[in-house]
Order: structure tokens, then C-alpha cells, then sequence
């Protein structure tokens, strides 16, 4: 089966078909983070839901680096395969080998080191001794959260891509009933909660087997030896999704620090309540933009500009409905949703927590446009200004406006830094969009109308 299933009056049943299985797949991973969430909140109150945010930018980096290489080698396969390039059965088995090679470091430090690991992310002596179990476990399973990518990857691009939405979903509705089973009535505690985390990826992993099985993939695992050429150029297309998940985890660790300075533990937990709720939002929003790539892909492969600009019209529509919906949800029932998670029904953990969902989810308005544009650029091999979008809004923009604004409106500040660096982030793109229209122009002033399509698109 070929691109050309992409072509013509299809592209848009297309779209929906692989925006929609994405969007499911990312609820079910974020739904079993909040259920992690609300299950130790249960267990361990607000010290346990401090640990947790503590121990999310490892999560963030563990995703980052398993995302950027599993996405960015099925993207890199997708436009390779739909050029006619020989070598695109190549990067599966590349993206498996670097895969495991880079995660052996996070099974050292869990073997070798988790508590001093844990102390320099801002943890004292009664957060490590819930938190260093928690982490050790997630860091010695890294193999497996790393390799789900490339796994559920290759087969949504391999048009599967309802089968990796059910090793999604399925393996995050394991999690969530192992967290139960683990914690309460075998008593293990947050030791359960990370096993029911580690072992939910080997659960999507083998679901995915499915597929790699059948007659109809066209994936094959190859004999050859690991190749860096092959890694960085599916890396350069895979940073949005690196940026994607490593920007909760650089943006966490930034405001945990900020947060322990201003106001204490407390603080950290309102945050980790509002962190994990947003999980929601964003995942809704990756999942548009995963779905996007693989049509986008291939209508870039065979050079259709007018479909490219519909794909991206359409990407950007679901993603605001989505956007505004999450605004409205945190205006209207932020003090429900922070009270589901305050267990212990502390006025302190509120008080931060409740205007704090109101401001940080005003954000996605313009989040969505970011993430959308930067998944586009990714999808149709603009690395450059993939990156760029993605790391002003994940990284850069984000701490330094945290520590700014941190500055001048206390625990408030940290709250706004979130929107604020989308709008900054949205005013690059627009600067990046109007300087490249400007240097065409001088380039090309005699472009062909296919040409002048594909500039004006975004």
C-alpha cells in the first residue's frame, strides 16, 4: 500500500483518520498520569504528589529522547518511502539499536545512584524516602517507555494507525487498574504505581507485534550496524516531538525550583494538580499534531502545495476547538478539578491551585497554533523551523519568563509564565514566516503559483 492512499478528495478522510486514533492514544496516556496522580494523592497526600512532579522531568527526558528518535525515524521512513528512497526500510532497525544504546544510561543511574539523582531535583529527606523507590523503578524500565515510540511510530506510519491508538489505550488502561491493584490492595504503595507505569509499554509494545507480524507491514528489522548518519537526520525531524516532551519536563523542573524557593512543598504539589491536569490539553494537541504528519508527509513527497495548505487548515481548526474547550473547562470547573486531587483538603494547596489552572490553561489558545505549525514544519521536512517553534515555546522562552515574572508577581508569575511564552513564541513564528516570504521574494521573484502556495501556507 502506497502514499497515494493520501491523494485527491481522500486527504481529508485521511486526516481525520490518523488525527482521530492519535488524539484517543494521547488521552489514554494522559489519563493514566492523572490517575497516577490521583491514586498517590490517596496514598501519600501532598508530600506524594510532590515527589511525583519531582520525578516528571526525568519522565520528560526519558519521552524526549525515545520520541525524537522513534518519531523522527518514522517520519524520516515516510518521506523516504514516499521519494522511492531504497534505504527508507533502514531506519526501524537504526531507530531500535540507538534506542536501547542511549537508554542503558538512565538504567545505570537507576541501579547506581537514584537518590543522589533525586536530591539535585530539589528533593529533602521526606520526599526522597517516597520519592527515590518511585524513581529508581522508572529509570531501570527507560528501555521500554523509550522503545513504544519508535513501536507505535513505525505502525501508525505503516497505516496502522487504529492499532497503535489500541496499544495506546490499552496499555494506559492497564496502567491505570495495575495502579489500583498494586497500590491498595497488594500494598506496595508508590513502588506499584511506577511498576504499573514500567509495565504498561511492554504491554503497548507487544500489541504492536500485531502488526509487525501481519502480511501487511511493510517494516522489516535489518541486520545492519547502527548508523549516525541515519540518527541525525531522523533526529533533525524528530525535535518537535523531542521539544514536545522534554518541554514539560525542563518547564516542571524550572518552576519545582522556583516554587521550593518562594513558597515550599505545597507550592510544588498545587503545581504538580495543575502540571498533570494540563497533561490532558497538550496530549490532546500532540495527538493533532502526530495525526497531521504522516498525510503532510506524503502530500510533501509528491509536491501537491494545495493539499498540504488543507491539511494544515484543517490541523489547526481541531486543535483550537480543543484549545478553547480546555480554557473553558479550567474557568468554569477549576475548583472541582483541584479538589479532586486534594485529598487531604488542604486550603494552602488550593489557594495556590486555583487561580493557577485559570491563568496556565488561558495558555493553549495560542498553544495550539505553535504546536500545530511546528508538527507541520517537522512533517514537511523544515527542521530548522521546526525547531525553532518548539524550542522558544518548550525551553527557552518558557524559563527564562518563569524566572522573570516569578520575580515581579510571586507564585502568580510562575502561573503566567506559560501563556506568555506562547504568545512570544507565536510572535517568532509570525517574524520567521515574514522574513522567509521576504527572502523568496528576492530569490525567486518569477516562482512558479505551486511555489508561491507552498510559501504562503502558514
Amino acid at each position: 500500500m502506497g502514499c497515494c492512499i493520501f491523494g485527491g478528495t481522500h486527504v481529508n478522510r485521511q486526516l481525520i483518520r490518523y488525527i482521530v486514533p492519535n488524539i484517543l492514544a494521547m488521552a489514554g496516556t494522559s489519563c493514566y498520569v492523572l490517575a497516577d496522580t490521583f491514586f498517590i494523592s490517596i496514598a501519600e497526600g501532598a508530600n506524594g504528589i510532590t515527589a511525583l512532579n519531582l520525578v516528571l522531568p526525568v519522565y520528560g527526558l526519558i519521552y524526549a529522547l525515545g520520541s525524537m528518535i522513534g518519531v523522527g525515524s518514522a517520519t524520516r521512513y515516510t518521506l523516504s518511502k514516499a521519494t522511492g528512497q531504497d534505504s527508507a526500510g533502514d531506519f526501524f532497525s537504526n531507530s531500535v539499536w540507538w534506542t536501547l544504546l542511549l537508554s542503558s544510561m538512565f538504567v545505570v543511574t537507576g541501579l547506581c545512584f537514584p537518590g543522589e539523582f533525586l536530591a539535585l531535583l530539589g528533593a529533602d529527606e521526606q520526599i526522597a524516602a517516597i520519592g527515590v523507590p518511585y524513581l529508581r523503578i522508572v529509570l531501570l524500565f527507560a528501555p521500554f517507555f523509550m522503545l513504544n515510540y519508535t513501536f507505535t511510530a513505525f505502525v501508525r506510519n505503516d497505516y496502522a494507525p487504529k492499532l497503535a491508538m489500541l496499544a495506546t489505550l490499552l496499555s494506559g488502561l492497564f496502567n491505570i487498574v495495575f495502579d489500583y491493584i498494586f497500590m491498595f490492595p497488594m500494598g506496595m504503595g508508590m513502588i506499584g504505581a511506577a511498576l504499573a507505569t514500567g509495565i504498561s509499554p511492554i504491554v503497548s509494545m507487544s500489541i504492536c507485534m500485531v502488526h509487525y507480524l501481519s502480511k501487511n507491514s511493510s517494516i522489516v528489522f535489518t541486520k545492519k550496524r547502527p548508523s549516525l548518519h541515519k540518527l541525525f537526520a531522523s533526529c533533525s525531524l524528530g525535535v518537535v516531538a523531542f521539544v514536545g516532551e522534554l518541554s514539560s519536563g525542563i518547564t516542571t523542573l524550572v518552576f519545582n525550583f522556583i516554587l521550593l524557593s518562594i513558597s515550599g512543598n505545597t507550592a510544588v504539589a498545587a503545581y504538580g494538580v495543575i502540571a498533570n491536569i494540563a497533561l490532558v490539553g497538550t496530549a490532546l494537541l500532540n495527538g493533532v499534531s502526530l495525526g497531521l504528519q504522516p498525510v503532510a508527509s506524503a502530500m510533501h513527497g509528491r509536491a501537491d502545495a494545495k493539499e498540504e495548505r488543507r491539511i494544515y487548515a484543517h490541523a489547526l481548526i481541531i486543535a483550537e476547538m480543543i484549545a478553547v474547550t480546555a480554557a473553558a473547562a479550567a474557568v468554569l470547573f477549576g475548583d472541582q478539578l483541584i479538589a479532586v486531587f486534594n485529598s487531604e483538603r488542604s486550603a494552602e494547596l488550593a489557594s495556590y491551585a486555583a487561580p493557577g489552572i485559570r491563568v496556565y490553561f488561558a495558555g493553549f489558545l495560542i498553544a495550539a497554533v505553535n504546536i500545530i505549525k511546528s508538527g507541520f514544519y517537522s512533517a514537511i521536512g523544515k527542521a530548522a523551523q521546526s525547531s525553532a517553534i518548539a524550542l522558544s515555546r518548550g525551553v527557552i522562552t518558557i524559563s527564562a519568563l518563569a524566572f522573570l515574572l516569578s520575580a515581579m508577581f510571586g507564585v502568580m508569575g510562575v502561573w503566567m509564565a506559560f501563556p506568555a511564552s506562547e504568545l512570544v513564541t507565536w510572535i517568532l513564528s509570525l517574524v520567521m514566516n515574514a522574513v522567509r516570504k521576504t527572502n523568496d521574494t528576492h530569490i525567486k521573484p518569477h516562482a512558479s503559483g505551486e511555489d508561491a502556495d507552498r510559501r504562503d501556507m502558514i
